[in-house]
């Protein structure tokens, strides 16, 4: 949308082909890019590329040259009408009714859509316990929401690391490109749950855009780093992906919440998601135990060029869980402890006392039917393996990992991804800088994405039983908390 809407304005004809369970979302999409009368025709999910083209291209050609009426010539982007400060005055009972009203969306069958939560109950903001929580926080109920100090993306160290954000912009929360205050900030975070205390982390949650993207998520989700995580009881130790953890499961809500209210999240009109994400459903966070750590280790606050002592949250995409090869914590002991066992067997180390490399194991096959990188979680023990056997560095295994996953071009053509990560064959492959129909059938690029330290990460997290947790993506745009206090 917004590359047609530059084409549109500069005073070059288009027509978006869509789908037709679409319409209603490029009807929606158009007034907030500046062009409400976009015109856009429909093509088919079934059938063939030739015979849909011969059904579409007369009104594709229509759609280009008829003349624009008066109305197709307004342009101007949709200005959402300020929200009431107060939705709802009345009795508690009567209040708690009111946030829980639904809607029936005949895009998604008529099923029931909350028009103010996120479908798990909450707690009604009311006057005094929207003051409580903006106690937390030393700045101001009616600031906006800004970008607090110059985001990058890529390690700190490297010699184009790319500033994506700069200090003082103003956050859009998408898909409706709103903007938000800190009150506003705080009406969510009491329905979440959340107490005072956690009100910091709620705000550069926040400023990440709330994990809400470009409206196709799942809601938020997010990795914290920092000392915070102990003042406000995160839970990162056994069961931290699982709930009865009051911090873990609030903040962990939060991004929906903002996704819904200040996002303007609704299926099927401002958005259209195939089945959403059922890791995130309800909230996800964790924390890092920085302590587990060991020696030349960083963080991923220092990782990602912030202080040991200083607090920051990470938006990560957590879509595919449990990459790679299964084990038993015993099993892994075996390998490590004297080399027995199904690891040792895989890695042909049987009966040779560790310590061993397992990210051999963990990355055996992980690229066959997957392509990117990810995020690995391990315990103290684990990373102290890792670090024995000669990863020295987070950064070491990364370039390991990565260099692990190329793989010949023929090979790689046959994967269903590259078709839109390579635009169609048509871009400059990177670790070559040639085009990539240049590149010969031998030539060895990577399956597990563009950059070892961007598309991985390894956190440690506290915990004797040694068995690790993967998911999808790496490193992203991190957000300082202490900026928030």
């Amino acid at each position: 949308m917004p590359y047609i809407t530059d084409l549109e304005i500069s005073g070059i004809p288009t027509v978006l082909i869509d789908l037709a369970e679409e319409n209603e979302k490029v009807k929606h999409d158009a007034p907030l890019w500046g062009v409400p009368e976009l015109r856009f025709v429909s093509a088919s999910r079934r059938l063939p590329g030739p015979e849909d083209v011969d059904n579409i291209i007369g009104s594709v050609i229509e759609g280009l040259t008829r003349p624009l009426t008066a109305k197709e010539k307004k342009s101007g982007k949709w200005a959402p009408l300020e929200e009431p400060r107060i939705l709802f005055e009345g009795t508690l009972d009567e209040a708690q009714a009111f946030y829980q009203q639904t809607e029936n969306i005949p895009g998604i069958l008529n099923a029931p859509f909350s028009r103010y939560t996120d479908g798990l109950p909450i707690i009604i903001p009311t006057e005094e316990k929207v003051q409580e929580m903006l106690a937390g926080t030393s700045h101001r109920p009616d600031e906006v929401i800004t970008i607090q100090s110059d985001i990058q993306m890529g390690a700190p160290d490297s010699v184009h690391p790319g500033v994506v954000k700069k200090k003082g912009d103003v956050v859009r929360f998408m898909p409706m490109f709103r903007t938000a205050t800190v009150e506003q900030l705080a009406v969510n975070a009491v329905m979440a749950g959340c107490k005072p205390e956690y009100f910091p982390v709620v705000l550069a949650i926040a400023e990440s855009d709330g994990g809400t993207g470009d409206g196709r998520g799942g809601g938020g989700a997010f990795l914290l780093s920092g000392p915070i995580y102990k003042e406000i009881g995160m839970n990162v130790s056994y069961g931290r992906f699982s709930i009865c953890n009051p911090a873990n499961m609030a903040l962990g809500r939060v991004g929906s919440l903002l996704w819904r209210n200040l996002g303007g999240y609704k299926e099927r009109v401002s958005t259209i998601m195939t089945y959403g994400n059922p890791i995130t459903r309800g909230g996800f966070i964790f924390a890092e135990y920085t302590e587990g750590l060991p020696k030349g280790w960083k963080g991923l606050n220092e990782e990602l060029g912030f202080k040991k002592d200083e607090s920051i949250i990470m938006p990560i995409r957590p879509g595919v869980w449990g990459l790679g090869q299964e084990h038993m914590p015993g099993v892994y002991r075996a390998f490590q402890k004297s080399g027995h066992g199904a690891i040792a067997r895989n890695l042909g180390v049987k009966g040779i006392p560790g310590p061993h490399n397992y990210l051999d194991f963990i990355t055996d096959g992980i690229w066959t039917a997957y392509e990117g990188g990810f995020t690995l979680v391990l315990t103290p023990d684990m990373a102290k393996d890792m670090c024995d056997f000669g990863f020295k560095s987070k950064s070491a295994a990364y370039e390991y990992i990565w260099k692990k996953s190329f793989e010949p071009v023929k090979q790689y053509r046959r994967r269903g991804r590259p078709d839109y990560r390579t635009n169609g064959w048509m871009a400059i492959e990177k670790t070559s800088g040639k085009h990539w129909k240049e590149l010969p059938d031998d030539y060895m690029v990577p399956a597990g994405g563009d950059d070892p330290f961007e598309d991985y990460c390894i956190i440690v997290c506290d915990g004797e039983e040694t068995a690790s947790d993967r998911f999808t993506g790496g490193h992203g745009a991190a957000y300082s908390i202490d900026a928030w206090r």
